[in-house]
């Protein structure tokens, strides 16, 4: 008779554990796309690194910008990007801009690409940090910006 109880213990306590740590794993687009980020960027996850990237977001001509990728771990401790190299690939309507990305100090990768800030912009997103495989990661940098600028 007291497996019962014993039993209900060890799920209460489970369940509790779950809940508690639930949160703090979840990685997915969605809750990231709600966390703050250092840089006014959108953040994704990269296996073991998040990839902030920042784009322009108000140039409605297609021209030269910067594109940026900020490199930490899941604590938001930066990574250095020393002897890292990246591509973007950013993709709107028609047009498809690839920049080559190189280190710019801290946990920066950065290059320049034609581009307007088209609210249906995509990005891939691809480091290979130091002796490290490539990673590799998908944006919507203008998702959140529509919603950032109703708030304002």
């Amino acid at each position: 008779m007291t497996t019962i109880p014993k039993l209900a213990a060890m799920l209460i306590t489970a369940l509790t554990l779950a809940t508690v740590t639930g949160p703090a794993l979840a990685h997915d687009d969605a809750t990231l796309d709600t966390m703050k980020t250092p840089n006014g960027g959108q953040l994704r996850m990269a296996n073991a690194y998040h990839f902030e990237l920042v784009v322009v977001k108000n140039s409605k001509e297609v021209k030269e910008h910067p594109v940026v990728v900020f490199v930490t771990d899941h604590a938001g401790t930066k990574i250095a990007t020393t002897g890292a190299s990246g591509t973007a690939t950013l993709l709107a309507g028609k047009l498809k801009a690839s920049v080559t990305l190189v280190p710019d100090g801290d946990n920066r990768l950065k290059g320049v690409a034609k581009y307007a800030s088209a609210p249906d912009m995509k990005a891939v997103v691809s480091v290979t940090l130091a002796g490290k495989p490539a990673e590799q990661a998908r944006f919507t940098p203008m998702a959140g910006a529509a919603s950032e600028h109703m708030h304002h």
